[in-house]
């Protein structure tokens, strides 16, 4: 399910785009720093915000799947 594109392209020439994931997981980047969460994930690493980026990816594509 992670390989879902998230814009593919169709026609006379063919992508896959990014993938649905990868643009989840950037949405929630977004909103990650624009509201700062809390002021202990003010602290994180770069990897420690990805790795909740992409889980919060994971979890709207699990609830996607279920409706």
């Amino acid at each position: 399910m992670n390989d879902i594109p998230a814009f593919p392209v169709t026609g006379r020439f063919y992508s896959t785009g990014m993938t649905l994931r990868d643009y989840f997981a950037g949405a929630a980047m977004q909103s990650f720093f624009a509201i700062q969460i809390t002021p202990v994930t003010r602290d994180w690493t770069r990897e420690q915000m990805a790795t909740w980026a992409y889980a919060t990816a994971d979890a709207m594509l699990k609830a996607r799947e279920a409706k």
